[in-house]
């Protein structure tokens, strides 16, 4: 009852706080000529949600350059010792190698099954391709901490002779299969790809919904021009869907290979990094929260921002190229 009090009452303010700012803004833009008004006003009602970008984004990203060349406590400069140390610990090098098969995998699998469920349940009825749609949709609700519990007991291994409550082993017991502690095998990483398989299950909904619009935004004409000049269905769907389709399919990777970049909720609450299935976002959690070296941490950040911001440059560029289009 309390938190669910402190819920209400925090959007009860929250709300009213916003209402007033921007009533007060108002009431400063009316004092104005009206034709200053008419120039000032638009720039005042953006003006805090430039000022939370500048405070809430902007100066943390500064903070955490700064922070990358000091040292564990952010007191000393230590220049680029935390990078150098990061590179040539064998452990960090195991990580980028994980986050990098993320990186390859997941976007791609992901582009793979989202456009095949949204071509498949296209061609069902209205009613059954709304149910499956939305049964498919459904683990984009769930946080990725719940997902990943969720899967946890999926993976779940008790010691033999033990009844088996993950899921995995227990169809296994059935067969007289020994249990498998399949989040410890990392024989060609293993426990990565199952753990990969966590955040396919939430992101696919979403590639599934985004195609599936795209899709169906194809014209017609274009498919049966393609039926009358003697095209099969695959080449329809390879020559004329996909490259119709194109702007979508990189919105969509790009999106969910900024998530994989920054993945942290699966892998702590399965594994914590354990078993080589580090990825940087863990790796970032346990320097600051575990080591206490802030210094570290932040050198994480940053090379996550770099890495980051070519994917960002391309999708505002896309976005650009599409509207001229």
């Amino acid at each position: 009852m309390t938190k669910a009090l402190t819920t209400i009452i925090t959007i009860i303010v929250g709300v009213g706080a916003a209402l007033i700012v921007y009533w007060i803004l108002n009431k400063l833009a009316e004092l104005l000529p009206e034709r200053l008004e008419d120039r000032i006003k638009p720039y005042l009602y953006i003006l805090p949600a430039f000022l939370g970008i500048v405070v809430y984004l902007v100066y943390p990203a500064v903070l955490t350059v700064i922070n990358s060349f000091r040292g564990p406590i952010s007191q000393n400069w230590v220049g680029f010792a935390n990078f150098t140390t990061l590179f040539k610990s064998h452990d960090f090098q195991q990580t980028l190698i994980n986050t990098l098969l993320w990186i390859i995998i997941v976007p791609a699998v992901t582009i793979v099954i989202g456009l095949t469920v949204a071509t498949l349940s296209d061609r069902l009825r209205p009613g059954a391709e709304k149910l499956t749609k939305t049964i498919i949709f459904l683990p984009m609700a769930i946080s990725l901490i719940g997902a990943a519990t969720i899967w946890r007991f999926v993976y779940d291994a008790e010691p033999a002779g033990q009844n088996q409550i993950g899921l995995l082993n227990a169809v296994g017991q059935l067969f007289n299969k020994g249990p498998v502690d399949w989040l410890s095998t990392d024989n060609f990483h293993l426990n990565s790809l199952l753990l990969m398989v966590i955040l396919l299950w939430s992101q696919v909904g979403f590639s599934m919904v985004l195609l599936s619009a795209a899709v169906k935004g194809v014209p017609v004409d274009t498919l049966e021009a393609a039926r009358i000049d003697g095209a099969n269905e695959r080449q329809i769907f390879f020559r004329v869907i996909v490259p119709q389709i194109r702007g979508t399919i990189v919105t969509v990777f790009i999106t969910v290979t900024i998530t994989v970049m920054k993945i942290f909720d699966v892998v702590y609450v399965n594994t914590n990094g354990g078993f080589n299935t580090n990825v940087l976002g863990n790796q970032f959690y346990n320097e600051i929260s575990t080591n206490l070296n802030y210094g570290a941490a932040s050198a994480i950040v940053v090379i996550l921002m770099i890495a980051v911001a070519p994917l960002m440059w391309y999708q505002v560029r896309h976005f650009k190229s599409e509207e001229a289009a």
